[in-house]
């Protein structure tokens, strides 16, 4: 585990952390916060163009939506809850892997997520998207992946981090099931694929490897289809064959 800058632990929450205000992690909460509150202060006006739009993107080249909008959560709740989870799990993830990584699955999820979402734009209506709620999911599932078997707790709940990451997806299905629609949460759904792929090691070097190790496998098996098995009972003079 790579150590964290400056962290301190607190009692309960999400991760049982909270990293000092150098720490990628918070530096990404407050920006949660700024931008969120941007946006409703804007929101009648040029707020919108904090959101992600796929029309927008498309038509007009707004490709910087792309990565503003999983910095915008639209109520209250949504940004206090939302700046919780991201200094708190992000400063777990960022002791785990260090701050380019947790900037990495922290803001370039959303932003693939995002960019897929706009592709499908191309052949079908798609919402228009605030995406605070993806990149807090990307987090969540990510943190529960991270421990898998291991203990961690939700609200004073044990439980391990795999049903932890569970409840995190849950919580798109409940949103999904509410809006009646997938395409409503089709950021977050993308997303949350992306996560559970990169956590779990699939990155273009292990698959190169794994090919690696299959192309080897199967050349050892073709090789072992001619080799035939030396009868113990041979003759003697039959040795010279052997050299």
């Amino acid at each position: 585990m790579r150590p964290m800058r400056g962290y301190n632990r607190g009692g309960g929450g999400f991760g049982d952390m909270f990293p000092s205000l150098d720490s990628m992690a918070a530096k990404l909460a407050i920006a949660f916060v700024g931008i969120s509150a941007l946006f409703l202060a804007t929101s009648r006006g040029q707020g919108g163009l904090l959101l992600l739009n796929p029309a927008d993107v498309i038509l007009r080249f707004r490709v910087w939506e792309l990565v503003t909008y999983a910095f915008v959560a639209t109520g209250p709740l949504g940004i206090l809850f939302g700046g919780l989870i991201i200094w708190s799990i992000g400063g777990f993830l960022e002791s785990t892997w260090g701050g380019k990584r947790l900037l990495l699955v922290a803001v370039g999820i959303p932003f693939v997520a995002g960019l897929i979402t706009t592709a499908l734009a191309l052949v079908m209506p798609m919402s228009v998207y605030a995406g605070g709620s993806v990149m807090t999911a990307v987090m969540w599932v990510a943190y529960g992946l991270v421990i898998g078997k291991g203990q961690t707790n939700f609200w004073g709940i044990p439980l391990t981090g795999n049903w932890f990451a569970a409840i995190g997806a849950g919580f798109t299905v409940l949103n999904m099931l509410t809006a009646g629609s997938w395409r409503a949460v089709a950021p977050e759904i993308f997303g949350l694929v992306l996560v559970f792929v990169y956590v779990r090691g699939a990155s273009p070097k292990r698959l190169m490897l794994q090919l690696q190790h299959w192309r080897l496998q199967r050349q050892l098996r073709d090789r072992s289809k001619h080799l035939r098995v030396v009868d113990r009972n041979r003759p003697p003079d039959r040795d010279q064959y052997l050299n």
